[in-house]
């Protein structure tokens, strides 16, 4: 799950202070389970979001530029070539798998991928919030 959020004050950002906002990712939660590259069609794996128990996206992997694996190889090769290489542990997010939906605090997440199972996160209010 990759919550968007911005440091930008009213999200008034162009495409260079997304950059250098960490291309507004906020937060993301990650499953405990690391699964072999072989072992699974990452094109092929279903993807559901459900907040508060109603879907409400869903898509696949092939929803990344065909496969996920196309942007991973990207960054890849272009981080070689500028000669800071992705090294073991690297986190890499490779692109949404389905329409996003806005998030209120006091909601329940639950992302959903099949096989690879599922990953859970409640979001809190920010101290802002009515």
């Amino acid at each position: 799950i990759e919550v968007v959020d911005s440091r930008v004050a009213g999200w008034d950002i162009r495409i260079v202070d997304t950059v250098a906002d960490n291309a507004s990712c906020g937060v993301y939660v990650l499953g405990g389970r690391p699964v072999p590259l072989d072992r699974v069609d990452l094109r092929a794996v279903p993807m559901s979001l459900r907040i508060d128990g109603e879907e409400v996206s869903t898509g696949e992997g092939a929803a990344c530029l065909g496969h996920p694996l196309h942007a991973a190889r990207w960054l890849a090769d272009t981080m070689c070539a500028r000669g800071t290489p992705l090294k073991a542990g690297d986190v890499v997010m490779t692109g949404a798998l389905g329409p996003m939906r806005p998030l209120l605090g006091g909601e329940t997440v639950v992302a959903d991928l099949g096989d690879l199972g599922a990953v859970t996160t409640h979001i809190q209010p920010r101290p802002e919030d009515p």
